[in-house]
C-alpha cells in the first residue's frame, strides 16, 4: 500500500512530535480516514522527506511522531520557469498540476493581449491561493519535496524583466521552424506559453527583442494547457532528468 505524502507549512525536525496544521489534519482525518499507528510522509518544501507515524487522530487534532528526515532526490537539475497565459476554467488548473508533475520550478500566470480571463484584487488573490493548492497536491502525488511557487500575475513587461537571469528564454509558437533539439543545453530555462487565442505578433516581437528565442514544438497547434506539459517534458528529456 502506498504511503500517503502530506504537505504542511509547519517547521519539521527529525525525532520529534508534531501536531498537524488544519489543512493537513482535515486531509488525514476526514479524507484519508487514517488511524493511529499508520505511516505517512510529511514534507514542507525544504527538499526533505520526514517519515512519520500517527500517534493521535480525531476530526480536529492529528499528532505524529517524526523519524529521521530523508533526502529527496526528485528535483531536476534543470530549473524551469514557466510563464503561462491565463486560461479559462480548469485549463489553468491542468497546466499547473501537470507542470508540477513534469518538474517545473516556478509558475508565473501571465496577462497577454488575447487573454479572456481578467483577475483583479480579491479575485486574483483567491485564484493564486487555489493554484498554489493545486501545485501542493501535485507535489504530494508525484513525490516531490519541493513545491513550485505560483507567482503573482504578471504582464508581459514584468515577465520579460523577471526572467532576465534565466540562461535560456523561449517563447513557444507554431509559426517558426526553430526546434528545441537544436538548442544548446542550458542550466536554467524560461518558457512562455500563450493564451487560447495565441500570442500576438507584437508580443512575440517584444519577447524576441528582450532576448527570447521563438521556438516550435512541432507542426501542430497545441492547446494552451497542453503546450506547457509537452514543452517541459521535452526540455526534461533533452537537458533534465528524463533520459
Amino acid at each position: 500500500m502506498r504511503v500517503p505524502r502530506i504537505h504542511t507549512d509547519a517547521p519539521l525536525a527529525g525525532n520529534s512530535s508534531i501536531e498537524l496544521d488544519e489543512k493537513a489534519t482535515r486531509h488525514v482525518a476526514r479524507v484519508l480516514r487514517m488511524q493511529p499507528g499508520q505511516s505517512l510522509v510529511l514534507f514542507n518544501g525544504d527538499g526533505m522527506d520526514y517519515p512519520a507515524t500517527l500517534s493521535g487522530v480525531d476530526k480536529k487534532r492529528v499528532t505524529a511522531e517524526l523519524a529521521e528526515p530523508q533526502a529527496n532526490h526528485l528535483e531536476s537539475p534543470l530549473r524551469i520557469v514557466l510563464g503561462q497565459a491565463l486560461a479559462r476554467g480548469d485549463r489553468m488548473d491542468y497546466a499547473v498540476q501537470k507542470s508540477v508533475e513534469a518538474g517545473v520550478s516556478v509558475i508565473v500566470p501571465l496577462v497577454t493581449e488575447r487573454c479572456e480571463v481578467k483577475l483583479r484584487g480579491e479575485r486574483e488573490d483567491k485564484r493564486l491561493r487555489h493554484w498554489q493548492s493545486v501545485a501542493i497536491s501535485a507535489a504530494e502525488q508525484c513525490g516531490r519535496a519541493v513545491v513550485p511557487e505560483v507567482m503573482p500575475v504578471m504582464e508581459l513587461a514584468q515577465w520579460l524583466d523577471y526572467t532576465r537571469a534565466c540562461e535560456a528564454r523561449l517563447v513557444l509558437h507554431h509559426r517558426t521552424r526553430q526546434a528545441l533539439q537544436n538548442l544548446e543545453k542550458p542550466a536554467s530555462l524560461a518558457l512562455m506559453i500563450g493564451p487560447e487565442g495565441g500570442l500576438s505578433n507584437e508580443e512575440i516581437t517584444a519577447s524576441e527583442q528582450a532576448g527570447f528565442l521563438a521556438t516550435a514544438l512541432g507542426p501542430r497547434v497545441l492547446r494552451t494547457e497542453t503546450a506547457p506539459v509537452a514543452a517541459i517534458t521535452l526540455c526534461q528529456w533533452l537537458w533534465g532528468d528524463l533520459r
